[in-house]
């Protein structure tokens, strides 16, 4: 019998080399080596390319070893309850359908679609959390199978998951991963765990008008995020959804259909309209407001404020005020000064990277009708400099402060609460890839940052990818916890923007060499962009707060 080919299995986790013959799985090396990551390893990254743990070994390979601390493995986690989520739910009617709108409060808010008359979600969830934990116990496990597409969408179509049906026609793959749970089908864009064993902490509780899947937290596995009611976000989110189905666009699936209809154009101006109504109707709330003299503009990166607060301004103009625009970016400290995160970079999301005293003694100056030179900042030196220019407000004048920082007190201690009209910005992703597959807010982000990034800054895809997290975890720590100080909540994002944005970023994502890390995270975005149907971008009007990221712009920045 001829003797199989043996190649180098390098472990990052261990720094072990060792030889492992063709088709070895991962589980047996990790059963080999006795690997022990502190924690449950639920996938790998191989060659810096996530993987399952059956995964076969047929060349030389690096293999990393991951967990839920990892954003992967949570990701792997967070699909694999969504599945057992859906076949209990199956198995207690097989005429509810589930859905997976968005997430907030430290998990997945879901709906259940096909309940009777009278029926309510708070009367399923114990029931369904009882056969949920029944199925974890039972530790049965996740099955993939590739198989022909068309073959698939049969099989969706059998369980009314129309929505995945037409995602995998309009993707016009030869083939598709089809999940099996004890008999019960769904489709993922990710990857599993391997079996409900690992599920082992998780809660379904009532939430609003649906449920709330509770997740546990990144940083202890072992203990579940904190519930935390986000009313002003939650309520964001609802409005947006019933924004997607005036549109027509819930999932990718409808989306791809119309641009294949060369129908993209009609979403664009939908769209559109849609968003300039909504910016509107916040310039009217601000005029209610008769005490507010300054407008804090606040969300995380890459979520538009700046064009959000250059269209506000259009529409207060035309309430009769005369409206100044100033960045919060343009008063950073120089570079030497920027504080730095626990790893040692700079960290441009901590509040004291802002000159607060220059910060708030100009905005009082124009308050109390004096003239101040405004301050400008250079990425590229990481100097502030001036240019020259100045500032006055005008009769009826309203100063448009935007920048990540504008809802915490901190920034604006100087400036008198009744005097300030505060505004939280984010793109929350108001459509999903379909029922059970959400599009995170934060791959909306990234996306839309990894194109200005390069676009205007010259940095590289490698380089934002490498950043992101730094980026994640300022937010969390200095923007997030004050998004409910807002007066009101903003959703800048457009159904149809990934669509376009696929065309300016897939070759930036190529880009990302196959020796480091963030390769994973380039091959995941690609993977997710494969789902989306590429649109011109030559419709959208040069106000869209997506051409913040594109080129177009009327605006001047």
């Amino acid at each position: 019998m001829k003797e199989l080919k043996k190649y180098a299995v390098l472990c990052e986790n261990t720094g072990v080399e060792k030889e492992y013959e063709f088709g070895t799985t991962l589980s047996e090396i990790i059963e080999d080596q006795k690997i022990d990551i502190g924690e449950d390893i639920l996938g790998a990254l191989v060659n810096y390319e996530l993987k399952e743990l059956d995964y076969m070994i047929y060349k030389p390979k690096r293999v990393r070893f991951i967990g839920y601390s990892h954003p992967n493995g949570r990701r792997m986690y967070e699909r694999s309850l969504t599945m057992v989520l859906f076949k209990a739910l199956y198995d207690i009617n097989h005429s509810y359908k589930l859905k997976i709108e968005h997430s907030v409060s430290g998990g997945l808010y879901c709906e259940i679609e096909g309940l009777e008359e009278g029926e309510k979600e708070a009367d399923i969830i114990p029931e369904l959390k009882s056969r949920m934990l029944e199925i974890i116990k039972t530790d049965m496990p996740f099955e993939r199978k590739e198989v022909r597409t068309e073959e698939a969408i049969k099989r969706f179509e059998k369980y009314g998951l129309d929505d995945k049906a037409l995602l995998l026609k309009t993707r016009r793959q030869l083939y598709s991963s089809v999940y099996k749970l004890d008999g019960v089908e769904n489709y993922f864009y990710g990857f599993l765990v391997p079996s409900t064993g690992y599920l082992k902490k998780f809660d379904l509780v009532k939430y609003f008008n649906g449920m709330l899947l509770v997740l546990p937290k990144s940083s202890n596995p072992d203990e579940l995020e904190d519930i935390v009611v986000h009313e002003k976000l939650f309520d964001v989110f609802q409005r947006f959804k019933d924004w997607v189905d005036i549109i027509g666009v819930p999932y990718v699936g409808r989306l791809n259909e119309l641009i294949l209809e060369k129908r993209g154009g009609d979403v664009i101006k939908v769209s559109e309209a849609l968003q300039e109504k909504n910016i509107a109707c916040v310039a009217e709330n601000i005029k209610q407001k008769e005490t507010a003299k300054v407008v804090f503009i606040s969300g995380p990166s890459s979520s538009g404020k700046t064009t959000f607060a250059k269209r506000l301004g259009v529409q207060l103009a035309v309430l009769g005020f005369k409206p100044a625009v100033i960045s919060m970016d343009n008063y950073f400290v120089d570079r030497e000064l920027t504080p730095r995160d626990e790893n040692g970079n700079y960290d441009f999301e901590s509040p004291d990277a802002i000159d607060i005293k220059l910060f708030n003694e100009n905005v009082m100056d124009l308050i109390n009708g004096k003239e101040i030179k405004v301050p400008k900042f250079s990425f590229e030196q990481g100097k502030r400099y001036y240019d020259g220019t100045t500032m006055k407000l005008r009769e009826n004048g309203i100063i448009i402060v935007e920048g990540i920082h504008g809802l915490n007190p901190k920034i604006s201690s100087m400036i008198p609460e009744e005097r300030k009209f505060k505004i939280y910005v984010s793109a929350l992703t108001p459509l999903n890839i379909d029922s059970t597959n959400r599009i995170p807010t934060t791959d909306n982000r990234l996306i839309r940052r990894i194109v200005r990034d390069a676009r205007y800054r010259g940095i590289s895809a490698l380089e934002t990818i490498d950043r992101w997290p730094s980026v994640r975890a300022g937010e969390e720590k200095h923007i997030f916890p004050f998004q409910e100080n807002a007066d009101i909540m903003f959703n800048t994002a457009l159904p149809y923007e990934l669509s376009v944005l696929k065309h300016h970023v897939l070759h930036l994502l190529r880009e990302v060499p196959p020796n480091v890390p963030e390769l994973a995270e380039a091959k995941r975005l690609l993977k997710f962009l494969s789902y989306f149907r590429s649109l011109e971008d030559k419709e959208i009007p040069p106000t869209s707060i997506i051409r913040e990221f594109l080129d177009g712009s009327s605006f001047h920045y």
